[in-house]
């Protein structure tokens, strides 16, 4: 694709794209819903814009410090949403858009037109007429701007596009040279990865029907209901997916309902459920015999979730949405088999798909996340019966919110649980018996495991 094909219009799309990035997560939802209501899914231009829309969250924290400079404000979180979106795009294109800026000269011409044209007249419909002129004028600050990084960690934030707090807890937490590894595994595109769900095709059938498509998927190395393979795949228009034989779901993720091991018949509560992708796997596994008693508190995500088990055809998930802390009074105490905590968390081993993560974690959330785990952890163990089983899990790096919480809690919980080792397929984490996925040793999502046995009573 040339970029004398990008129209007004797909520039138009990239800033509703980036805004509503901001309110949905994860961003590329938010990508997903706006090309397809753009009509740019699955078209030629598809791969290109959804490459620009990444590339844009990858190097958000650089490009908010240039738009604050530019603009003459402190942070660009105090502007308009819409114009801060629009912001964004802008200096993506004009200064860091590698093809753009190898292009003819016409075709930066061009674009600089559409920003003041048709993106400038979005922002004053959308928020007032000042603010379209506004940003008019600031394109040409734009579009004269030389970035330049001001000293080494500035360096390594630009090569390899995340936020200086991460570089730094990375090698304090591995050391440089395997640093430099999950960064660049941090910046290359992962496949697709979809599960497939058992209840409703095998994995050949799905295989089948994906090559007739003109898709080469490759089987999981740990999971074997797993599949990958590149995309762009419109997901709106697969029957596979619309018909719930697949779901997507990282390898990483679709061990966790594994390790867990739930059998038919059982009790199982899964504590931060939505947007349901374990609580559907765990389903299958108890073949839809038993009860899962499905928390979360966003209802966006619990519609999400509720989608996915219609059209996976998962019947025995009771879904609450309620702060899980309150499942005891609800549900009663020690009434599960087995529960499931994949607990919020900072999600840093999720950089290489949700790119606005690498500028947005700071050391503040990671303390105030290790403290609502262990909270977790705590209500957990009073949900699970004596004998009961609680996988611990969660999509961050950290000690902090893997290791440390479960030390904390076998300390805390002395004579009550028991940690189970798990002995692969991943590495071993930092305290012995728990487990890590790494992005650039597994091919996965970054991934922290730990199984607990609740030997007695409280």
């Amino acid at each position: 694709m040339s970029y004398l094909t990008i129209t007004a219009r797909d520039i138009e799309a990239l800033v509703k794209a980036v805004k509503l990035g901001e309110e949905v997560k994860p961003s590329q939802q938010a990508k997903r819903d706006v090309f397809s209501q753009y009509g740019i899914t699955g078209t030629y231009k598809d791969r290109v814009l959804t490459a620009i829309y990444y590339d844009l969250w990858k190097r958000i924290g650089i490009i908010d410090r240039v738009g604050a400079e530019i603009v003459g404000v402190s942070n660009v979180a105090i502007l308009d949403p819409w114009l801060r979106a629009a912001l964004r795009v802008a200096i993506e294109l004009l200064i860091f858009e590698r093809h753009l800026r190898s292009s003819a000269k016409d075709a930066r011409n061009l674009v600089i037109k559409y920003l003041k044209g048709r993106v400038s007249k979005l922002l004053s419909e959308e928020t007032h007429p000042y603010v379209g002129m506004f940003f008019w004028d600031l394109v040409d600050k734009i579009a004269q701007y030389r970035f330049e990084p001001s000293d080494v960690i500035e360096r390594w934030e630009l090569r390899y596009l995340v936020s200086r707090t991460i570089i730094k807890r990375l090698i304090s937490l591995v050391g440089r040279e395997e640093t430099k590894k999950i960064l660049r595994a941090f910046n290359q595109v992962p496949p697709i990865s979809v599960r497939v769900n058992v209840l409703k095709a095998t994995v050949d059938e799905v295989i089948k029907e994906l090559k007739r498509e003109g898709v080469n998927p490759i089987r999981g190395r740990y999971v074997d209901t797993v599949l990958k393979f590149r995309g762009p795949y419109d997901f709106d228009r697969s029957q596979l997916y619309r018909s719930g034989k697949i779901v997507i779901q990282d390898e990483a993720a679709a061990l966790a309902s594994i390790l867990l091991d739930p059998k038919p018949g059982e009790v199982v509560i899964d504590m931060c459920a939505a947007p349901g992708g374990k609580t559907e796997h765990m389903g299958e596994l108890m073949r839809n015999n038993g009860v899962i008693h499905a928390f979360d508190i966003d209802p966006v995500r619990i519609r999400r979730m509720k989608m996915l088990l219609k059209r996976a055809g998962i019947s025995i998930a009771r879904i609450y949405r309620e702060d899980v802390r309150k499942a005891p009074k609800i549900l009663g105490e020690e009434v599960a088999d087995k529960v499931l905590l994949d607990a919020p968390c900072t999600s840093s081993g999720t950089i290489a798909k949700n790119h606005e993560l690498r500028w947005r974690i700071q050391e503040r959330k990671i303390q105030e996340m290790a403290k609502l785990q262990l909270e977790l952890l705590r209500t957990a163990i009073k949900l699970a019966k004596p004998g009961g089983r609680i996988l611990y899990t969660t999509c961050s790096l950290f000690k902090e919110e893997n290791e440390d919480v479960i030390s904390k809690i076998l300390r805390e919980y002395e004579g009550v649980i028991k940690l189970v080792p798990l002995r692969g397929p991943m590495d071993e984490g930092f305290l012995p018996g728990t487990m890590r996925a790494w992005p650039h040793k597994h091919g996965t999502l970054g991934f922290f495991y730990a199984l607990l046995e609740k030997v007695k009573s409280v």
